[in-house]
């Protein structure tokens, strides 16, 4: 990609994570008068390609057939960089836009760190300004203007050690994280997402990790908690039933430690109101090359969620049509991508004024 942008004459520069591994590649190029900036991001890592042997095609190869192009990383997201990549350079040689626009290519999104994003938008060298975001999801159905947000923690639940086969029997951490288990999927949640969302807050408990051979009992086990966050369940409330339902259970087993939560990611809900310059360009534009997408509140999180608690507006999926994503034989259709790319272009012309 660095090469592609040096042939184009688009200025790039490597953003490095706190470890001064390369985590990004960015360029900006900037208009002919003062404006706006806005942010073109795609990911230029892959998920893992599983069983190579399943695949029909190898996961590497680029192969075309009937119109699809197949491998890992086609529809998430390469096709997105690519067509962001020569969008930037059309606008550097037409110029006579205002502000500038801002390609970002992660490398470090598939590991779940997001550390391209979170260096560009939250380094020590962020931009004192940022309008908008546009995220080269794959899709053609929706434009997606938001997300449920997401609250992660590492909850440590504690027991007492012990011989499974002593005479007298000690509290396993493990039959005591089972009823926190069983206490946290039967919280009641609000049943509605509150207003206009159109999704309800959720909690799932996504692993469970203790205990050793089978003479041991267990005085440690850990929870991973995933709660979705919505504004009529948002952080505040999420983090409160998290913590009272553990305290609840501790209670019910006296004599064994208390529980530690350990949050470890907060990412608030968000949804682009109909407003929105940015949602309002983007549906416009793909409207007016011939496509019918509508808007959509995503389920999963996504970096617009993060995007979000800085303040920051996105759209966080809107690209080819593809099948697979992150599964075998991922692939993307080829006769999608130009009106893909002229909806951008569209938008694009729309906000950089």
């Amino acid at each position: 990609m660095e090469s592609w942008l040096a042939d184009h004459d688009l200025p790039y520069r490597r953003l490095n994570g706190p470890e001064q591994t390369p985590v990004a590649l960015v360029s900006e190029i900037v208009g002919d008068r003062p404006g706006p900036r806005y942010v073109l991001d795609a990911c230029l890592d892959t998920a893992p390609f599983g069983d190579e042997t399943a695949w029909t095609f190898p996961p590497t190869s680029a192969e075309i057939t009937d119109g699809w192009m197949h491998g890992r990383g086609s529809a998430d997201s390469k096709v997105g960089a690519a067509t962001f990549a020569h969008l930037a350079a059309r606008l550097h040689v037409a110029g006579g836009f205002a502000g500038s626009l801002v390609l970002l290519f992660d490398v470090d999104e598939h590991s779940g760190g997001f550390g391209g994003a979170k260096s560009y938008f939250d380094g020590p060298d962020a931009p004192a300004h940022v309008e908008g975001v546009m995220i080269g999801y794959p899709g053609a159905e929706h434009v997606i203007v938001g997300g449920r947000g997401v609250l992660r923690a590492h909850v440590h639940v504690r027991g007492i050690a012990g011989h499974s086969g002593g005479s007298k029997t000690v509290p396993s951490a493990i039959a005591k994280a089972a009823d926190l288990v069983t206490a946290l999927h039967a919280a009641q949640l609000p049943a509605t997402g509150g207003g206009d969302f159109p999704l309800p807050g959720k909690v799932t408990v996504t692993a469970i990790n203790g205990g050793e051979g089978f003479s041991a009992v267990a005085d440690l086990c850990v929870l991973n908690v995933d709660l979705r966050l919505t504004p009529s369940f948002p952080d505040q409330m999420a983090a409160g039933l998290l913590q009272a339902q553990t305290s609840t259970v501790d209670r019910s087993w006296p004599g064994t430690p208390a529980t530690r939560i350990e949050i470890s990611t907060r990412w608030p809900q968000y949804a682009l109101p109909a407003s929105s310059p940015l949602r309002t360009a983007l549906l416009d534009a793909a409207r007016a090359v011939g496509l019918a997408p509508t808007a959509k509140v995503a389920g999963p999180s996504n970096i617009g969620n993060y995007l979000a608690g800085l303040g920051i507006p996105a759209t966080a999926g809107f690209g080819v049509d593809y099948l697979a994503l992150h599964g075998t034989d991922e692939r993307i259709r080829l006769d999608t991508i130009p009106q893909i790319q002229a909806a951008y272009h569209q938008a694009l012309l729309a906000l950089l004024t």
